[in-house]
């Protein structure tokens, strides 16, 4: 708070200058009533208090000056509790103004008849000698209270621009620099002292002839910046400070390429172009799911899709967002088994400035804030904890989100997809998933069928991976042979789609004949392969004759594995078997399963 006290110095010396001039002993008080100046004999009680019922506090409340000409008799001593202990002949008050504010008052002390006379002699030349001292106090007071605005202005803006995310430098026409952030300093790897020296010595990417002329903000100027062994590559930016038509100075805000990639991944982390064209198959399984999937599409409603590893959840997860009325806004996918609890957390929800120890300066704002008015498509949710379940629960309850140290909800319009290659019901049954959460996602439940169920989609499958790869390793491949296909088509994909695309891409890159060969299929594929976690022997020879005990048992096995999940599940698992549920009891007995 600026007051008199912050010019106590000048106060003393002004009162000096009264003293000297008229005479008389002078004291001075704040707004408090507290004297901090004074001569004579009031240089020994500086630091007083005065009563708020003496003279000078009237002087302060009324806002006027005044003599009092007989001390002790005067109207205005008749309140005062010390007139009974006044040795006063005669006193002026004089208020001190801030506009129409009284910051303190003067106030001037006749001792004797001699001084009191002086002061009485000329009352208005006085007054008005007084009042000039006055309005001298208050206005080394403004000026006072405008340096010290102006140095928390300029500290306020040096604090802002040491919060902002970029670099940032101001520079005046000639290129001197005046002002910075400490993320600019950081940056560059610069010392603080840099104020006056030129930008064009510091950033020799940044040419003078080339903003001389500038009027306009500038955008995305690429540079390379090298200093030693340290080098990054960036933009930055140039903003024209225009005063009456003339170029004042300039604005420069820096960003390297790393922060750029990170801001975007985090923000537009979507491909705008995925639909369901791009899923691939004719077969009734994944024409039927597609179909259920688009339906799905044009609902809000939260969509649980399930399916083994690989076979292209994310892909109908991103074509469900791109064919409804959020596709103008975020998709946001996040794996909920490749983050630790504690870092998945502050991804999802946010969190607040020193929520914790390291939390970033600002706070950050969470996947679903991001993803407002879009769609955050939450893998794998099966390896969610309890406890973010818990949370996640809220979220699809109440539509609003509490970041991590916050004490207040953030509404957000987020749909959300979960995927998971677990059995969740299992898992509810088991206590080691929310039983009120699966039913919130599993409102419109979409099963990906397996590359096992829909073989007859392989051929089509294995030409577009191929064109795809072909075209992104600069290959010539234009197909497969007819022998190679058959193996591709024979064996089982365990890891679905994914494992198709990884072992097309094997043989595009081994081919050299223009045509997948068999010589340029993996040996795995071409030996039946091992399961999908590389373990266990090795499949059987395509051409090994299996006994019809051995197959049947391997088929009522793989019926019952597929209907586990369902209440009625070894009815669905006879029923696809085509023989009766007393005939599957007594198989299962037979045969140990």
């Amino acid at each position: 708070m600026v007051d008199l006290n912050c010019i106590k110095k000048d106060i003393q010396n002004i009162a000096h200058a009264i003293s000297s001039a008229l005479k008389i002993d002078v004291t001075i008080v704040d707004e408090n009533l507290v004297r901090i100046a004074g001569t004579g004999s009031y240089v020994k009680n500086i630091g007083e208090q005065i009563s708020d019922l003496s003279a000078f506090g009237i002087a302060r409340h009324t806002g006027e000056s005044f003599i009092i000409e007989n001390p002790r008799i005067d109207d205005i001593c008749k309140q005062c509790s010390m007139k009974g202990e006044c040795s006063e002949w005669g006193e002026v008050c004089c208020p001190i103004m801030l506009g129409e504010h009284a910051v303190g008052v003067i106030g001037l002390i006749a001792f004797d008849e001699e001084q009191k006379g002086r002061m009485v002699e000329n009352k208005k030349q006085l007054l008005d000698f007084v009042n000039r001292m006055s309005e001298l106090i208050s206005s080394k007071l403004k000026a006072e209270k405008k340096t010290v605005e102006l140095k928390v202005e300029a500290k306020r803006l040096q604090t802002l621009l040491n919060n902002m995310d970029k670099a940032v430098v101001s520079v005046d026409s000639k290129g001197k620099i005046d002002r910075w952030n400490q993320k600019f300093i950081h940056a560059f790897k610069l010392d603080d002292g840099i104020e006056g020296k030129s930008i064009f010595d510091i950033l020799d990417f940044i040419k003078i002839d080339e903003i001389l002329d500038i009027r306009e903000r500038q955008r995305s100027t690429n540079f390379i910046y090298k200093k030693g062994m340290y080098s990054f590559r960036g933009i930055y930016n140039i903003n024209p400070i225009i005063l009456e038509d003339n170029v004042e100075g300039f604005v420069f805000d820096f960003l390297d390429t790393r922060s750029i990639i990170k801001d975007f991944n985090e923000i537009a982390t979507f491909e705008d172009n995925i639909t369901f064209d791009d899923i691939v198959g004719n077969s009734r399984e994944i024409q039927r799911v597609k179909e259920k999937a688009k339906i799905a599409s044009v609902s809000s409603s939260t969509i649980l899709i399930t399916g083994d590893s690989g076979t292209g959840k994310e892909l109908f997860a991103r074509s469900i967002h791109n064919s409804s009325l959020r596709r103008g806004y975020p998709f946001i996918a996040i794996n909920c088994a490749a983050i630790p609890e504690a870092l998945l957390e502050s991804e999802l929800f946010g969190y607040e400035e020193g929520a914790f120890t390291g939390a970033k300066k600002g706070g950050k704002m969470g996947k679903f804030e991001l993803a407002d008015k879009g769609t955050i498509f939450l893998d794998e949710i099966g390896d969610m904890s309890l406890h973010l379940q818990a949370k996640l629960l809220r979220v699809l309850q109440e539509r609003k989100i509490e970041k991590i140290g916050s004490d207040y909800n953030i509404p957000v319009d987020v749909r959300i997809i979960a995927a998971t290659n677990k059995d969740l019901g299992r898992m509810v049954k088991l206590g080691e998933f929310r039983d009120d959460l699966y039913y919130r996602l599993n409102v419109i439940p979409i099963n990906v069928p397996s590359l096992e169920d829909r073989k007859e989609d392989v051929p089509l499958l294995v030409e577009n991976i191929i064109n795809e790869c072909s075209e992104k390793l600069l290959k010539n491949v234009r197909g497969i042979e007819p022998d190679a296909l058959e193996v591709i088509c024979e064996y089982s994909w365990p890891g679905n789609v994914r494992e198709l695309q990884n072992v097309i891409e094997y043989s595009v890159n081994m081919n050299t004949s223009g045509k997948i060969a068999l010589e340029d299929i993996p040996e795995r594929i071409l030996s039946g392969g091992t399961d999908e976690y590389g373990e266990g022997e090795k499949r059987a020879n395509r051409e090994e004759i299996r006994p019809l005990a051995k197959m049947e048992k391997d088929e009522i096995i793989k019926a019952l594995d597929r209907f586990e999940q369902y209440k009625s599940g070894k009815e669905k698992a006879a029923k696809a078997l085509g023989i009766s549920r007393a005939t599957l009891y007594r198989k299962i007995k037979e045969y140990g399963i």
